[in-house]
């Protein structure tokens, strides 16, 4: 594989993408945790060329201010009309120095799967073969619709024909052209200076330049790739959804040779910007998105979603929604809480069922076990929060936050209105709405006292079922006690 630096990578990405009919440029449209043309960026990036150039188009305002955000030294050009892929080429090279020498590699924005180190082997056998221009090709079992590699007898190529130009038998040539190439920056140049509208599209064709260098006498040669998946492009959602289905499905390979345990990959989804330590398990119906790593041990799942996460090491994750969050080592989540961005999860500590925490650090040992709103809050080491304890954050204008100390207990059913403030060994008590600050050492009983009030039922309930079963339970009570007296009246009048 070639060593050295391309002096240009050019990814075309200005098509209409008319057949996504969507309101997004078709290379924003993502798969496997990046846009098309991220896609098409990172690949790019790994060969550390001179200059990387994006040609935008269609939505280009949308697409620069991407590319301004996942790698801002790329450099975009703007292709006014959609004239052909000539004249794409054309537009990105206005942007990079005139005159440079060197190896121009261009590319697509929607050819997610390609590989770097099939562009390293493409231009290895640029290099080695002192090819004026190489092509990527594959052979396909259908080959309708894309242009055919048309052979020579020394094993280079004489030409490429596009399928609506070709003739009869030109079709049944099962080796088609990949849209990918490697020029010699002066023979691009010239090329592109020369070629013409003159064909069934009226559009300026880059494989064009492939055929004025093979008239000029210099050599053409194509490198065909085994795994012709890296060259299908996206034009449509239906193979949107093939190749991410795809890219999920390499992905999840990848990971198990790599001493992960995927036990329904028919179910399980990894973006490819997931991190995933050796001897992580993923049960089945289990999301990793965006920038989640997840340490050795941890298992996650099932049913779980998670985007931008940090997973420990021997974690355990069930039946969660998260985002923006870290999970220490060992600790434990779910089932069926909601972890929203800002929510820390220290060593050992626990958010149990149905529990929702934001902007909440949870420091080690402590528990929220179930049925709890934390927001905007500190628990401290080894605290225990009780079930159905709402962390009131909110006075309908203002967040404020809210403390609980260390090795502190709030029990159930209680309401901290922020911002609370409970020091290290505090208690509260089951049922309290605290509002004042509650010290070491102290326990907090904010309830009203319990006053019942005698046939309130049968005044306000009347004819009810309630003022019914009340009635019987008091006739059943009377009747106990009269039974309880006689027979307390019987052993008092035995001798």
């Amino acid at each position: 594989m070639t060593s050295h630096r391309p002096a240009v990578v050019i990814v075309m990405a200005a098509g209409q993408g008319t057949r996504m009919k969507s309101a997004t440029p078709k290379v924003l449209h993502e798969i496997g945790g990046r846009s098309l043309v991220g896609h098409a960026v990172v690949t790019a990036r790994a060969l550390a060329p001179e200059h990387l150039v994006v040609v935008v188009g269609t939505g280009r305002e949308q697409v620069e201010a991407h590319l301004a955000a996942i790698d801002p030294d790329v450099r975009t050009a703007v292709q006014e009309q959609q004239l052909g892929t000539g004249d794409a080429v054309r537009a990105g090279l206005t942007v990079v120095p005139e005159g440079f020498e060197g190896e121009v590699i261009v590319t697509s924005g929607d050819v997610p799967l390609l590989q770097t180190d099939t562009l390293q082997q493409l231009v290895a056998e640029h290099d080695k073969n002192a090819n004026a221009i190489t092509v990527l090709t594959a052979r396909v079992p259908d080959p309708t619709g894309y242009g055919r590699i048309i052979p020579a007898e020394d094993g280079s190529v004489a030409g490429i024909v596009e399928h609506k130009d070709a003739t009869a038998e030109q079709r049944r040539i099962d080796e088609i052209n990949a849209g990918i190439y490697v020029f010699d920056a002066a023979t691009l140049r010239d090329g592109l200076s020369r070629i013409s509208t003159d064909n069934a599209q009226g559009e300026l064709y880059l494989t064009d330049v492939l055929a004025i260098a093979k008239s000029d006498g210099k050599r053409v040669g194509a490198f065909v790739t085994e795994d012709a998946m890296q060259t299908e492009g996206v034009n449509d959602r239906v193979q949107l959804a093939t190749l991410r289905a795809e890219l999920n499905r390499r992905t999840l390979d990848t990971l198990m040779r790599s001493g992960v345990t995927i036990v329904d990959p028919n179910t399980t989804w990894v973006d490819s910007t997931v991190t995933l330590d050796q001897d992580v398990t993923l049960l089945p119906n289990t999301q990793l998105h965006g920038a989640t790593t997840v340490a050795t041990g941890a298992t996650i799942g099932p049913d779980t979603t998670l985007t931008d996460v940090q997973v420990g090491e021997n974690a355990s994750i069930i039946r969660t929604h998260g985002s923006g969050a870290v999970i220490g080592e060992g600790a434990s989540v779910g089932p069926f809480a909601y972890l929203r961005p800002g929510t820390t999860l220290g060593v050992k500590g626990k958010i149990g069922t149905f529990v929702e925490t934001k902007n909440a650090a949870i420091a080690d040992g402590a528990k929220v076990p179930h049925l709890t709103y934390a927001g905007d809050a500190t628990i401290g080491e080894g605290a225990n929060i009780g079930a159905g304890t709402i962390f009131a954050n909110y006075d309908g204008i203002n967040k404020f936050h809210s403390t609980v100390g260390r090795y502190s207990f709030v029990g159930s059913n209680s309401v901290l209105v922020a911002p609370a403030s409970i020091a290290d060994g505090a208690y509260v008590a089951a049922g309290s709405a605290v509002t004042e600050p509650i010290g070491p050492g102290e326990i907090a009983v904010a309830r009203g006292k319990q006053r019942n009030i005698r046939g309130w039922v049968a005044r306000k309930r009347a004819g009810t079922k309630t003022a019914k079963a009340a009635e019987e339970a008091q006739e059943a009570a009377q009747q106990g006690e009269l039974s309880d007296t006689g027979e307390k009246a019987e052993r008092e009048a035995r001798p």
